[in-house]
């Protein structure tokens, strides 16, 4: 009887720790895969995106299965009826097809399932890139903070002493360097309401008198931005000296700072603000004409900052009245386009346009389909290079003192002060990048800047011929006075 009971004891102990010794394999096996899927989902959505839902943990294990071997199997399913049957617990297998749809409306990923089960190795693997990527990623964060903490140190301490003074002469106001007192577009007007604008116009075309000399800081005192021995195939001209060049590059680079629309800050901050679906319907809903109306309002807006980012740049006041102005009518259209690319978005072809983002689409009532394709093409592709803001701002400057623009007085006096911005900005670059055809990707890119701006010259005539009323009397006096082929009146 005893022996009886001890193997009863016995076996009953045996059995229950193989029981639990399964109960244990199993959890170790769960938690396993759902740790391998959760990973796995992290590779499909990035932490920057709105996070679906994960694929193991909040689902059913009937739904997991079903939606598994779906998938595994490549099956194809339909509805008897109108594909919208009720999914629930009790009548889940009377239909595969909106059982399929609703584990894909709940979020369940493909992705997810194809690379939920993996060896270890494979696993490490994996999590090695990402590791290695978000090493990366990291580090390009670390230098781009680099990079603008010493851009700000640079021309903060530069404008300190004399920013009192600054703001008592001209009656603007500045903050972090940045300049916050320029027009603002709330005086523009609606294509619906008929009612023109004041005449905002900040240039002349008949004179340079409204584009008035503004006090150029003193940048002999401030610390090299840059170290010479990085550059060791340049050849400096005669008469210039690399001081020259360090205090040139400087000048540029705060004045863009200071005249640019918005901070490298508040874009990060609008970086993922888009249009909403109602908002880009409601664009291209808009007649013909309104839409020019609002472009070229910003446009406008844009080119009033590049008008006194050119007013600071050591050496453009020097330059004859006539020249000042050819310059600027020629060359501020094509400042804006190279000023596009921070203020777009390459990972979703959105660009700013009335403080948040949006794509070709919105601009769908313009009629000019090609002028959009082709700015944003060349958005995307400057975007590629990864320009610094000093690169911006010293191609930028490039761009604009072009000793080829038509009918100048001094083309000479042009060419010297593009030669040292062109100089500057290869130093800045041999500093910046490895690649050395970075400088020549971008003077190639020349030629295609200028096409995209006449091709908004040729569509603006069209739309000119057609309304001619609205142009006349709706635009922007500045818009209308920089992009009139009929105007050639220069400064004798």
């Amino acid at each position: 009887m005893c022996l009886s009971l001890c193997l009863s004891v016995s076996l009953s102990v045996s059995l229950s720790l193989s029981l639990l010794v399964c109960l244990c394999l199993s959890l170790s096996v769960s938690l396993s895969l759902s740790l391998s899927l959760s990973f796995s989902l992290s590779l499909f959505f990035p932490p920057s995106l709105p996070p679906l839902p994960s694929f193991f943990p909040s689902f059913p294990p009937s739904l997991q299965g079903f939606f598994r071997r779906s998938q595994q199997n490549n099956a194809s399913y339909s509805c008897p009826r109108q594909r919208n049957c009720l999914i629930d617990r009790t009548n889940r297998n009377r239909c595969q097809h909106c059982r399929l749809q609703k584990c894909l409306a709940l979020g369940m990923s493909r992705d997810a399932v194809k690379f939920g089960r993996m060896s270890k190795k494979q696993r490490d693997s994996l999590y090695a890139e990402v590791q290695k990527h978000q090493q990366r990623l990291q580090e390009q964060r670390q230098q781009q903070n680099g990079e603008a903490e010493a851009l700000a140190r640079v021309y903060s301490s530069s404008i300190s002493n004399g920013l009192n003074n600054l703001n008592n002469e001209t009656g603007g106001t500045y903050s972090n360097g940045h300049v916050i007192d320029l027009p603002k577009s709330e005086g523009y007007y609606n294509v619906d309401s008929g009612q023109p604008s004041p005449d905002q116009s900040g240039l002349d075309m008949t004179g340079i008198k409204q584009i008035k000399q503004e006090p150029i800081y003193d940048l002999t005192s401030v610390p090299n931005l840059f170290t010479y021995s990085s550059f060791n195939n340049g050849q400096l001209a005669p008469g210039i000296t690399m001081t020259e060049i360090d205090r040139i590059a400087q000048n540029i680079i705060k004045s863009h700072l200071e005249t640019c629309q918005y901070t490298m800050e508040e874009l990060h901050q609008l970086a993922w603000q888009t249009h909403t679906y109602e908002e880009i319907k409601a664009y291209q809903s808009k007649t013909r004409e309104a839409l020019w109306q609002q472009c070229a309002v910003q446009i406008t807006h844009a080119i009033q900052y590049v008008v006194e980012f050119a007013k600071r740049i050591t050496g453009f006041m020097e330059l004859c009245q006539n020249d000042q102005i050819l310059l600027l009518k020629s060359g501020c259209l094509e400042v804006v386009l190279v000023r596009m690319c921070r203020a777009f978005n390459p990972l979703n072809n959105t660009v700013l346009f009335e403080g948040k983002y949006g794509g070709m689409q919105m601009f769908k009532a313009l009629g000019s389909d090609d002028l959009v394709n082709e700015a944003f093409d060349f958005a995307k592709n400057l975007c590629s290079l990864q320009l610094t803001e000093e690169e911006i701002a010293l191609f930028s400057s490039a761009v604009l003192i072009s000793p080829d623009r038509a009918w100048l007085i001094e083309p000479r006096k042009v060419q010297k002060l593009q030669e040292k911005i062109y100089f500057a900005l290869q130093h800045v670059i041999q500093k910046n990048h490895l690649d050395d055809e970075t400088l020549a990707k971008l003077i190639a890119k020349i030629p295609t800047i200028t096409a995209v701006c006449n091709l908004h010259g040729e569509k603006l005539q069209v739309f000119k011929q057609s309304h001619p009323d609205i142009v006349n009397t709706l635009f922007p006096p500045l818009y209308k006075e920089l992009f009139n082929p009929d105007c050639t009146t220069v400064c004798k």
